[in-house]
């Protein structure tokens, strides 16, 4: 199937056969040199040639570029699928009858019958049945090609090696040269073998880590789902309770200032019912009747008497009622109230919400900045070792903690990088600027105001803390992993500790502008701090002094 489809791209589109002194014509397609001139004679005089493969026209006849590795490709073709076809006796012209063999001094196949006539000399040498035997014969002397002649590379005949142009040549039998070439080409296969062989376990690791990717992807993913949608349902429920709250005291407010109202209609009706008396008396014109008048014997003028009690009670209760109003939208202070309940909630959801940025590239170590303490493997992990490492000192090296950073710089982004700790020691993790001393004291990471750390250990009593500028802030937090997520917000001058729990838990946030870019570093005493890893839980703790200075 694989043949057939080979010669099938071999076959010239115009005659249909394999190609003959193939050519190529400007477009790119191929053709057999004579079927081509036909096509194109056929063309001359019509102002225009065009390609009978796709086309393409011509203004002036194309030049024909013959195509060497085509040809190339056709002849071996031609070669190795020669024994497909049936070749017939050369003799048996009436009635043709497969050939057995062939013979490569007579140039002639021969049948069984054939073949028992045909002479037994040392120079008539019997092959496989096959089309091309002139090729098997020197095309000079016409003799056959015994030898090879090992410095001009070439198969030769006897007359070739006696007295031709190959005389005094080194010159091997064509078998025994034929097997030192297979033996060569057998030693190349293998190395091609032992290469396929590591290229395709680079190519199943690589599809490996592409398909823990896509799976870590997909869970962070599912992660963010869960956690917006319990953000959105927090603030639901914060968005109800507010507005049943507000509803709650709408409702109370309006149930106290209807009872307000209801007593000061009435008190506004017996009023209203004085005035008209009043005025009736008014209107009379009997004196004896108006001063006589049971209903205003003990009238008096409501200045001279002082101020109603009933209705200085009614203002304070209108007045309680109105101070009792805390969403009313019109006091101010009550308004602010509402706003810093709602920015103390929100500050709740969002204390508790763990944020997921971009997974970065990796981020390995630079060993050229390791201290002589510290082993660095795999690129990815900082061990500390009490054997001397011998490094060369130079600019960028720690020279007296056992400390690295990476090579990889932030300058912009958002980033994170997890950690597992490991060992019994003390150890630091955070983030350093470029320029941060590489010997003495202030040369610890966090000890200076270009470095960052959370720190632990168990060789410091059990105690977390974060450290910069030789600060120290102690976490009240009980934690219990030793794995951490370090994050960096850098255009927001943000630098995130958290540890990975489940669900994961924020440690420290510093704020700050950051001036340079940023590296991750690492400090590590009597244990190992590995990038990305997990393990075991340990309970850790960090406290600020006898961090060991390496000795």
């Amino acid at each position: 199937m694989a043949s057939a489809g080979l010669r099938e791209e071999l076959e010239c589109s115009i005659c249909l056969n394999l190609y003959t002194d193939p050519v190529t014509l400007r477009c790119g397609h191929n053709f057999c040199r004579v079927c081509i001139d036909q096509v194109l004679n056929t063309q001359d005089g019509s102002g225009v040639y065009s390609c009978p493969e796709c086309r393409g026209e011509f203004q002036d006849r194309p030049a024909l570029q013959k195509n060497i590795t085509l040809c190339n490709v056709v002849e071996n073709f031609r070669s190795t699928h020669q024994d497909e076809a049936v070749i017939f006796c050369t003799y048996c012209v009436d009635s043709p009858v497969p050939a057995v063999r062939s013979c490569l001094m007579c140039e002639a196949s021969l049948c069984d019958k054939h073949l028992k006539v045909h002479s037994k000399g040392p120079e008539h040498v019997l092959t496989e049945p096959r089309t091309s035997l002139e090729n098997r014969k020197c095309p000079i002397h016409k003799k056959i090609l015994e030898y090879y002649c090992t410095e001009d590379n070439a198969c030769i005949c006897v007359s070739c090696s006696l007295a031709g142009e190959h005389g005094g040549h080194p010159v091997k039998m064509l078998d025994e040269a034929s097997e030192e070439k297979k033996k060569k080409l057998r030693n190349v296969l293998q190395k091609l073998i032992t290469k396929r062989e590591k290229t395709e376990e680079r190519v199943q690791s690589l599809e490996e880590r592409r398909r823990k990717g896509q799976e870590k992807s997909s869970g962070e993913a599912e992660r963010v789902t869960a956690l917006f949608i319990d953000i959105r349902r927090r603030l639901d429920d914060l968005e109800k309770r507010i507005l049943s709250e507000i509803s709650r005291q709408e409702e109370k407010m309006s149930l106290s200032l209807s009872d307000v109202i209801q007593k000061l209609e009435i008190k506004k009706n017996e009023l209203s019912r004085k005035m008209m008396d009043i005025e009736e008396l008014c209107n009379m014109t009997d004196p004896l009747t108006v001063l006589l008048d049971p209903d205003t014997g003990d009238l008096c003028d409501p200045e001279e008497e002082g101020s109603d009690e009933d209705t200085d009670d009614l203002c304070d209760l209108e007045e309680e009622v109105c101070n009792k109003d805390t969403w009313r939208p019109g006091k101010c202070d009550q308004s602010l109230k509402l706003k810093s309940h709602i920015s103390r909630k929100l500050s709740d959801i969002i204390r508790d919400v763990t944020f997921y940025v971009q997974d970065p590239t990796d981020i390995l170590l630079d060993v050229n900045s390791a201290g002589n303490k510290i082993l660095i493997s795999d690129m990815k992990t900082a061990t500390w070792t009490d054997t001397e490492q011998n490094r060369p000192e130079t600019a960028v090296r720690f020279l007296d903690y056992s400390q690295v950073m990476s090579g990889r710089r932030f300058s912009s982004g958002q980033h994170y990088w997890d950690v597992e700790i490991s060992g019994t020691g003390i150890w630091r993790v955070g983030m350093c600027y470029p320029s941060i001393d590489r010997s003495g004291y202030q040369s610890l990471i966090g000890d200076n105001n270009k470095s960052w750390v959370l720190c632990g250990g168990q060789r410091c009593n059990m105690e977390y803390s974060v450290i910069h500028s030789d600060e120290v802030i102690l976490l009240p937090h009980q934690i219990s992993s030793d794995r951490f997520r370090i994050c960096l917000d850098y255009e927001a001058g943000q630098l995130s500790f958290y540890e990975l729990c489940d669900p994961i838990r924020h440690l420290h946030t510093f704020t700050t502008t950051f001036t340079e870019p940023l590296h991750a570093a690492l400090y590590v005493y009597k244990g190992s701090i590995k990038i990305s890893g997990g393990g075991a839980a340990v309970r850790n703790h960090h406290h600020r002094g006898n961090l060991p200075r390496d000795w």
